[in-house]
């Protein structure tokens, strides 16, 4: 799955996305209420975690905001703030769930589970397509034509980002913080390590190239131009 995570006390954030990394779950963190608005909007996530105190823009009008442009995209009020009247505001803001701090990360990611295992909405992607290549997120399968791909966890991830961004450059940097949650560079090959293995997979039997290296700046997946 891919989670944005919208909460400015980087503690929180930090052992959410540790917990879900650990899961092979993508998490974009966005401490910005403003900003938060702009990337749900723009990106596809399968879950949203949204605390109500944020500076910018607040989560209750964040998620109302969401929903007024037609996203439907589950999110999980994560809060400090636990009246039952609070609590019935941000279910009828919008919300699917509402969690209260100090929170078991057991229990949100039950909670995250429970939210990905309801039928789809109409707006809600939960196949990627690209050319031949197709990305299924809820059964976790890869396929190319006719022909399964077994990819491991990181692997899965590693696709799924590139083909969310189909056709833009998707940086070095941008990789490490979405598959392997680095906010620093390790000084290591691994990003080039696991595209090159991924293109094993992906590329190298078939005729049409669709894994693009752009030089000096990072890669772009795209199928015919």
């Amino acid at each position: 799955m891919r989670i944005l995570v919208i909460e400015d006390d980087l503690k929180t954030s930090d052992y959410i996305v540790k917990g879900f990394a650990e899961m092979g779950h993508v998490c974009d963190v966005v401490a910005d209420g403003r900003d938060a608005l702009f990337q749900a909007t723009r990106e596809n996530y399968d879950i949203l975690i949204v605390d109500r105190m944020l500076p910018g823009l607040d989560g209750l009008s964040l998620v109302k905001a969401v929903r007024a442009a037609k996203v439907r995209t589950p999110a999980i009020f994560l809060t400090s703030i636990g009246g039952v009247d609070d609590r019935v505001e941000g279910l009828e803001a919008g919300g699917d769930d509402y969690l209260l701090k100090p929170f078991a990360f057991s229990e949100l990611s039950a909670r995250v589970n429970a939210l990905s295992r309801r039928p789809p909405s109409q707006e809600q992607i939960t196949v990627l397509r690209i050319a031949d290549l197709e990305l299924d997120l809820v059964k976790r399968q890869v396929r190319r034509g006719e022909q399964p791909i077994e990819l491991q966890p990181r692997e899965f991830t590693l696709l799924e980002v590139l083909m969310r961004s189909e056709g833009r450059v998707v940086t070095r940097t941008m990789l490490l913080e979405r598959v392997w949650n680095f906010h620093f560079d390790p000084k290591t090959s691994v990003v080039e390590t696991h595209v090159s293995r991924l293109r094993a997979k992906v590329d190298k039997p078939f005729p049409l190239q669709l894994i693009h290296t752009i030089r000096n700046t990072g890669y772009s997946l795209h199928g015919p131009r």
